[in-house]
């Protein structure tokens, strides 16, 4: 697998030359840009099979992943944008579609489809932690699809979640009008040791126990305004130590 450093001022001129950018080509964005200038990756539909991301101020547009090796994109920055781009039946790994990894990041408009629990993956949709890895914080996922998603829609774990590296703090997450089908998974969305999630306006699809699970110090969830299948018998399911600043449907489960 060949990992490709553009600049941005090369991407639409350079990035899908067929000879230089063939669909087996990860594509690996190091150069970012300024808050009054982020640079603009704009994929215009064509494929890649990845993305990796180690930059600040950065929007990906319109990108298409066909069976990438997982995770299809993974995020390592600050101010980074993903949109308007699709990722079907990533591979390899833990068989994530995304994984991000930072400050003020944006997932939106996205449709991630077909991770699969093979050889013992655990196969999200989106996935965050904190070991050995920056947490993230200011985190927006907004009108995105993940469909036919054998593990979760969104695992979020924090420094301080007995498994992270205890450093620093996972907070602010909006979870907003997103629609969500996991197929294998206790739950569709997990937060451990994330503080302050707001989870409002999202399509929790058949297959799950419950739809939303806070745990160990999850803190000032919000949740409002989700759209829960029938088959789904718990909306909500937190532990002890999450309660405090809920508000929300009243807890009916186990995280």
């Amino acid at each position: 697998m060949r990992a490709l450093v553009l600049s941005a001022a090369l991407v639409l001129a350079a990035v899908f030359a067929p000879a230089a950018h063939a669909a087996d080509s990860r594509l690996h964005i190091t150069a970012g840009g300024t808050p009054d200038q982020p640079r603009v990756y704009s994929g215009a539909g064509k494929s890649v099979s990845g993305i990796d991301v180690d930059a600040d101020w950065v929007i990906l547009d319109g990108f298409t992943l066909d069976e990438p090796s997982a995770p299809g994109v993974e995020i390592r920055g600050n101010h980074v944008t993903l949109k308007n781009s699709r990722i079907t039946a990533p591979h390899g790994g833990d068989g994530d579609g995304i994984r991000f990894f930072g400050d003020y990041i944006a997932i939106e408009h996205n449709t991630i489809s077909k991770t699969v629990n093979r050889d013992g993956a655990h196969a999200d949709c989106m996935q965050t932690f904190s070991s050995d890895s920056p947490p993230s914080n200011h985190i927006r996922i907004e009108r995105n699809r993940c469909e036919k998603i054998d593990n979760m829609c969104l695992m979020a774990e924090g420094p301080n979640d007995g498994q992270g590296d205890g450093k620093g703090h996972t907070t602010d997450f909006l979870i907003k009008d997103n629609f969500c089908e996991t197929l294998v998974a206790s739950q569709t969305l997990m937060f451990e040791d994330v503080q302050q999630a707001t989870i409002t306006g999202n399509t929790f699809a058949a297959g799950p126990d419950h739809a939303i699970g806070l745990a160990i110090h999850s803190t000032g969830a919000r949740v409002e305004g989700n759209r829960v299948d029938p088959s789904i018998p718990c909306e909500v399911g937190i532990d002890d130590s999450s309660r405090e600043g809920y508000v929300g449907p009243e807890p009916a489960c186990a995280p």
